[in-house]
């Protein structure tokens, strides 16, 4: 039995759709539904059993039965907010959620697959390499990229054993993401901006080496994510951090050139004032070195930006937004 934390997340139901293409049927899903739409995404996966997050606490203190038979753990369920304000919060259920989980692998010998994050790597001034050497060099922006960056400190401190490796997604985006609001990818919302007013508005640059537009990001389509994610549980014993990305970076531009060009349109391009909260902690540049997860035996391609913008925005997005 597999279970998957955050299952009904853009990440966690493509990786449970992943999983269901290689003929897994027996999964356990866990996620909070809450009153959002994120119940949509399961429609489409195949899986054993449900629980809430709350009921996955409980079960984890209790010994329920419910968890007998687990001999493998997604753990992809966080807030992922890089806005949300209460640290106090995030470290509850981003840290400690999170070291429950693992002491519960740990006992049973099972191996965790965790979602990191490349928000552990702030403004990128001490690189982006997956190395657990550097660790302790990196200085998260903001108090979301803080708790994931304290439960990789806590793993690394016991060297990721018995059997963790944890995931520094980069910027992921695809179908099943409609419920994340202002979370939601750029491709999303720069969708959504063209039908309602024919243009894209993107951040101007108040740095002197970047042109408006072209601060550049590591863009990662979510399926390219599950396949690395699924590979490192059921094909790799690897431990320690991997980067989750394309391996290069591409310019704001570039990306809103081939959301316009999927949708068949000419480009229009509006630079707009960056929100002052925001200026200080704003990331310009972005790339995930991918020689760990490569050297871990990962050698799939990645989707080239255009393809994946093209599958997105023509199979989901102007198909009134249709869910995998």
């Amino acid at each position: 039995m597999i279970l998957i934390t955050g299952a009904a997340g853009l990440i966690g139901s493509a990786v449970a759709r992943e999983l269901n293409r290689r003929g897994r049927r027996d999964l356990l899903l866990v996620d909070h539904l809450g009153t959002s739409e994120k119940w949509m995404n399961l429609r489409s996966i195949q899986y054993a059993s449900y629980i809430e997050k709350d009921q996955l606490l409980t079960a984890l203190q209790t010994g329920s039965h419910s968890l007998f038979g687990i001999n493998l753990i997604f753990h992809l369920g966080a807030c992922s907010s890089t806005t949300e304000r209460d640290a106090s919060y995030l470290i509850n259920n981003n840290y400690q959620y999170s070291i429950r989980l693992a002491d519960f692998a740990a006992q049973k010998g099972i191996r965790m697959v965790y979602a990191s994050s490349a928000a552990t790597y702030g403004e990128g001034e001490n690189g982006f390499e997956d190395d657990l050497t550097r660790v302790d060099r990196l200085r998260p922006l903001n108090p979301y990229g803080y708790s994931k960056h304290m439960f990789d400190l806590w793993l690394r401190d016991r060297r990721f054993e018995p059997s963790f490796a944890g995931i520094k997604y980069f910027n992921v985006y695809g179908p099943n993401e409609y419920h994340k609001g202002e979370m939601m990818s750029v491709v999303l919302k720069a969708y959504r901006q063209i039908l309602a007013d024919g243009k894209i508005k993107l951040f101007k640059s108040y740095r002197s080496d970047y042109k408006d537009g072209e601060q550049k990001r590591d863009f990662l389509y979510v399926e390219d994510a599950a396949r690395m994610t699924v590979y490192l549980g059921l094909e790799s014993q690897a431990l320690g951090l991997f980067n989750a990305g394309s391996g290069g970076a591409n310019t704001w531009v570039d990306l809103a050139n081939a959301i316009f060009q999927a949708m068949n349109r000419q480009p229009q391009i509006e630079f707009v004032e960056m929100p002052e909260h925001l200026r200080a902690k704003y990331q310009y540049y972005t790339c995930a070195p991918m020689d760990t997860l490569r050297s871990a035996g990962y050698s799939a391609p990645v989707t080239p930006l255009a393809d994946a913008v093209k599958d997105y925005v023509q199979n989901y997005l102007m198909k009134d937004e249709s869910r995998a």
